[in-house]
């Protein structure tokens, strides 16, 4: 009974918490598919023409898609740049750990819009990217070769990612035992067999977390989007933001809020199964 209560005193606040914020609010949100008319017009009235409409346009269903795959290449890139970083901090650096992570940390204290404003500037006519280019005589004239455009939010949204992808797997690396490691140098497994079979799945959840600490957000992003990537770089979160702020479509937007919410659903189903097969086989 007292371990109960510690668990129910414990557990209470946060999950009061989840209830009335993010519960709650896609009860609301799932409520609202099924009102007709924008927002303020006819809310009383409950339809199915806003899920007929939604399926019936095959653009929002390809923005969807698309915006799926740019996250999916961002979540990967975070990862591929950021697990050499943390295996660094974790396995060659000793006790300048702490430094190295607060130097890691840092830019995130920065503010993301600065961040993503600096690289509209590195990647403008004006920019770091076409004075280089210009002094090496590749160009003639400044141009934005990179901005506007998918690649522009790729990157942009790669580099935003990388210190939070990083921390994961730091930690997934740091609980390692290093004896393992040694009993495997000891037994003639060369470096990279060990980091195979040993030190890469051991950290797998950490970069299953930190693939989705980058995917999750970068699936419905819409800020850098907007000011790196124009027309050409328009993302899921983008039409969403239009539905709710400028149409006043609020069902319509609610519809695709909840579909998005459904993808990342599937995906993170499908990788923790994934991951529970490979423990299965390495076990």
């Amino acid at each position: 009974m007292e371990n109960r209560k510690r668990i129910a005193v414990l557990m209470g606040p946060p999950a009061l918490f989840l209830l009335f914020l993010f519960v709650l609010p896609l009860a609301i949100m799932a409520v609202f598919t099924f009102r007709a008319g924008s927002f303020g017009a006819q809310r009383e009235v409950f339809t199915l023409d806003n899920y007929r409409e939604f399926l019936a346009n095959p653009s929002y269903l390809r923005l969807l898609w698309r915006s799926t795959g740019i996250a999916f290449i961002v979540s990967a890139l975070s990862v591929a740049l950021a697990y050499p970083l943390a295996y660094f901090i974790a396995f060659r650096v000793g006790s300048r750990k702490v430094i190295l992570l607060t130097i890691l940390v840092i830019p995130a204290w920065t503010s993301y819009l600065l961040r993503i404003l600096a690289w509209r500037l590195i990647l403008g006519s004006n920019g770091v990217l076409n004075s280089i280019l210009l002094a090496l005589g590749l160009i003639d004239e400044a141009t934005p070769i990179l901005l506007y455009s998918m690649t522009a939010v790729t990157i942009t949204l790669t580099y935003v990612w990388i210190p939070f992808v990083a921390l994961p797997i730091f930690a997934s690396l740091e609980r390692i035992n290093r004896s393992v490691l040694e009993a495997a140098a000891d037994l003639g497994c060369a470096p990279w067999q060990a980091f195979l079979r040993i030190t890469l799945p051991l950290s797998m959840p950490g970069v299953l977390g930190g693939f989705f600490f980058a995917f999750i957000p970068t699936l419905g992003e819409y800020v850098t989007p907007l000011l790196v990537g124009g027309a050409k770089g328009v993302m899921y979160g983008n039409l969403i933001q239009d539905q709710f702020l400028r149409g006043l479509n609020w069902p319509l937007g609610s519809i695709m809020s909840l579909a998005m919410l459904l993808v990342a659903l599937v995906l993170m189903a499908l990788f923790v199964r994934v991951v529970r097969v490979s423990d299965l086989v390495e076990g």
